[in-house]
């Protein structure tokens, strides 16, 4: 296959992102899976996105390089990655969706880490506790060498962990929301 096959069989644009790329190749391994498609092309069809999605992930670097690259990745793929990639989705395409969904490849096609946002949260609560309980401390406990605090830096500070905690909360809600309609389906 050709790269711009590639990017035809996810139906994304050649200049798709990591994440567009991603995306896409979850929605077509859900409509194409042996399980979810009755149809007799199916396996066929599962494996020809798993291979595209395969490549695409693995040169992704290399095809924003150049001609000379990109060439030298295709020779390389062919030789090496191309079979074992299509052995790989053969087994996938075996195994039932949701053994599918619970595996490692497909896995690191989602977006939302748990463990990445909890962590973030976590941060975003400390550096605004620290942030509030240093500044407090300063103002009742001055060095006698040290200026006073400014209310310019904690007011910074403030807002910076203030935002920091709102666009982690805001994963973690939406990460616990995909965690709940997964576990329905």
């Amino acid at each position: 296959m050709f790269i711009s096959e590639y990017y035809k069989v996810l139906d994304i644009p050649e200049n798709s992102t990591l994440e567009e790329i991603k995306k896409a190749y979850r929605k077509k391994a859900r409509e194409y899976h042996p399980d979810v498609n009755h149809s007799p092309d199916a396996i066929e069809k599962f494996i020809i996105v798993t291979e595209a999605y395969d490549f695409l992930i693995t040169n992704y670097d290399k095809l924003l390089s150049g001609e000379r690259e990109f060439l030298r990745a295709m020779e390389e793929w062919r030789k090496y990655r191309q079979d074992r990639t299509r052995q790989r989705a053969e087994y996938y395409a075996r195994k039932s969706y949701s053994n599918f969904r619970n595996s490692k490849f497909y896995k690191s096609t989602q977006r939302l880490n748990g463990s990445a946002i909890i962590f973030n949260f976590s941060i975003a609560v400390m550096v605004c506790i620290y942030t509030v309980a240093g500044y407090i401390i300063r103002l009742k406990d001055p060095s006698p060498d040290a200026e006073k605090p400014s209310i310019f830096s904690f007011a910074l500070l403030l807002a910076l962990s203030i935002i920091l905690f709102t666009v982690s909360f805001i994963y973690l809600k939406a990460y616990m929301k995909s965690r709940k309609h997964s576990k329905r389906n």
